[in-house]
C-alpha cells in the first residue's frame, strides 16, 4: 500500500477546503475524513484537540494523519500549541499544522488572485498576512469593498444580523475560490506559516510511496 494516503481533519469547512486543495497539489490522496458524532457538542478546534492525541498514537500505520487548525492567538506560538494539544511526541506520519493567525490569512496569502476574485485594487490586500489580528474581520471588510454586490450579499451579514459575523455564502464563496484558483505556490511567498506547512508535506517525499 502506497504511504502517500492520508487521512483529514479540519477546523471547519474553509479549513478543509485549503487543507485539501493543498494536499491534492502535493500528491497525496485523501481517503477519508473523520466524522463527529451526531450528538456530539464538541466544534471547530475543540473537538480537533480533542481528537488530536488519538491522530498522533494512529499516524503509525500505513496512512498519514493531516489535521489542520487556526492559531487564533498571538498569545501562543504554533510549536506551543501543537505540544499543549499532543503532549507526547509527535509520530512521523501526523502533520498537526497551525494557521497563523486564521486560515483566511493563507487564503488572502494569494494576493493577485485573491484581489480578483473579490474585485477589490490588490493594494488593499496585506503582503503579510501571517501579521494579521483578525484576518476573517479585515477579509470581511475588503469584501465590503467589493465591486460586486452579489459577492458582498452572499459575503457579509444581513443588517441587524447578531446571530452571525459572515454572510449565509461565506464558506461557499471562498470554498469555491480555494477550489479554482487559490495558487499555494504564490501564497506561500507571503504567508510564513502555510510555508512551513509545505516545507513539512515535503519532506515526506522521499518515503511517499514505500512501504518502509
Amino acid at each position: 500500500m502506497n504511504l502517500d494516503h492520508v487521512i483529514l481533519a479540519a477546523e471547519d469547512r474553509l479549513s478543509e477546503a485549503v487543507a485539501t486543495k493543498i494536499l491534492m497539489n502535493m500528491g497525496f490522496k485523501i481517503v477519508r475524513k473523520p466524522q463527529k458524532p451526531r450528538n456530539s457538542r464538541l466544534k471547530g478546534n475543540s473537538y480537533l484537540k480533542k481528537r488530536a492525541p488519538e491522530f498522533n498514537r494512529s499516524a503509525t500505520g500505513p496512512y498519514y494523519f493531516f489535521m489542520l487548525t487556526d492559531l487564533d492567538s498571538p498569545k501562543i506560538c504554533p510549536p506551543e500549541l501543537i505540544q499543549s494539544w499532543i503532549n507526547a511526541p509527535l509520530n512521523p506520519r501526523f502533520f498537526l499544522r497551525v494557521a497563523v493567525m486564521e486560515v483566511e490569512s493563507w487564503v488572502m496569502a494569494d494576493q493577485s488572485a485573491f484581489a480578483e476574485f473579490l474585485r477589490v485594487p490588490i493594494q488593499e490586500v496585506p503582503t503579510r498576512t501571517d501579521e494579521i489580528p483578525d484576518p476573517k474581520a479585515l477579509l470581511l471588510s475588503l469584501a465590503q469593498k467589493s465591486k460586486s454586490g452579489r459577492l458582498r450579499k452572499d459575503m457579509l451579514p444581513k443588517n441587524g444580523n447578531k446571530t452571525s459575523k459572515i454572510g449565509p455564502g461565506y464558506n461557499n464563496r471562498l470554498c469555491g475560490f480555494v477550489r479554482d484558483y487559490w495558487d499555494m505556490n504564490r501564497a506561500v511567498s507571503v504567508s510564513p506559516s502555510l510555508k512551513r506547512t509545505i516545507d513539512r508535506l515535503q519532506s515526506t517525499k522521499p518515503i511517499l510511496g514505500t512501504d518502509q
